[in-house]
């Protein structure tokens, strides 16, 4: 069953709204009132929205309220059943610095439909569409799988683009694509946008990979759902994110997710820019107005669009 046309419209002022609420504060270095102002006014627009709502994936866990925590219940408690992955800032550093690429985001899939990922890391790989279906594994080495594209593609590897998050942890796959001659994109944060950015022909991104947040693997997964783009994904966890993922429901911790173990019938993914992002432009203040932009997606309804709205200051 599809999700209702009407929602597609709440959902995405529901991001832009999320954004404005942390637009005051860019450049300011305050990571924690930029997140209030965008998890505020997410809350309160969600809270708009006639469904029976409960997030799935959130900012945490009951007691770290006020954050949208994992349960939370939202909505006007009347519509349709939902679950909802969100991130209402995306890149609390880009926001605090002032830097590129900080986006309100959130995911929505009829009830028992998101995989509830639990907080946690986990390994990722991605890639975009018009390729063989689960072409790539997590288990094969950085250089089968680099391989497996360059013949897929009809590319040669040293005119392959891999989008990597600049992280310690990552130095061997680093070493790996280098060994290669694999042109390299790194990014400081926010890898939601990198795993999505092989799906869009702007950047020139042929595969993401690497270890990041949990949640945002769903989140990503979402969009490339949309997209037609492929990811993979493997749960990272001590004993203690151990014990809290089985709470979860989850009985298989090495488990590997592809895209349809994680995100199963219709989908609707909205991110809204706060800076200016690789996919659409930050918000602009126009003086009584905002214009904030929109990279926004409805899988049943084939929707992949940009969006521009403007909203009036209060």
């Amino acid at each position: 069953m599809s999700i209702d046309k009407d929602y597609f419209n709440k959902f995405v002022r529901t991001t832009e709204k999320a954004a404005i609420g942390a637009f005051p504060f860019i450049g300011k270095e305050n990571k924690n009132a930029a997140d209030k102002g965008s998890v505020d006014m997410m809350r309160n627009e969600l809270n708009l929205i006639d469904m029976k709502g409960e997030v799935v994936i959130g900012e945490g866990e009951m007691d770290e309220a006020p954050m949208l925590y994992i349960g939370e219940k939202v909505g006007t408690k009347n519509g349709l059943e939902l679950d909802i992955a969100l991130d209402p800032l995306e890149g609390t550093n880009f926001v605090a610095k002032n830097l590129p690429n900080a986006f309100s985001m959130l995911a929505v899939c009829e009830k028992g439909n998101l995989f509830s990922a639990p907080d946690t890391y986990m390994e990722k790989i991605a890639v975009g569409p018009n390729l063989p279906k689960n072409l790539l594994d997590l288990d094969n080495s950085v250089e089968k799988n680099i391989k497996l594209l360059s013949e897929a593609k009809k590319k040669k590897v040293d005119k392959i683009t891999a989008c990597v998050l600049k992280r310690p942890r990552h130095d061997k796959i680093i070493k790996s694509l280098e060994n290669l001659n694999v042109n390299i994109k790194f990014i400081s944060d926010g890898d939601v946008l990198g795993a999505i950015s092989v799906a869009d022909p702007n950047t020139n991104v042929d595969i993401y990979l690497g270890i990041g947040g949990g949640p945002e693997g769903v989140l990503a997964a979402a969009a490339l759902s949309c997209m037609d783009g492929q990811i993979q994904t493997r749960l990272v966890l001590d004993d203690q994110e151990l014990r809290r993922a089985k709470k979860l429901g989850i009985k298989d911790e090495k488990k590997k997710y592809n895209i349809d173990d994680m995100i199963k019938g219709d989908v609707i993914f909205c991110a809204s820019a706060i800076t200016n992002g690789d996919i659409v432009d930050g918000i602009k203040d126009l003086g009584d107005k905002y214009e904030v932009s929109t990279f926004a997606l409805h899988k049943d309804f084939k929707i992949l669009k940009k969006v521009k709205n403007f909203h009036p200051k209060k």
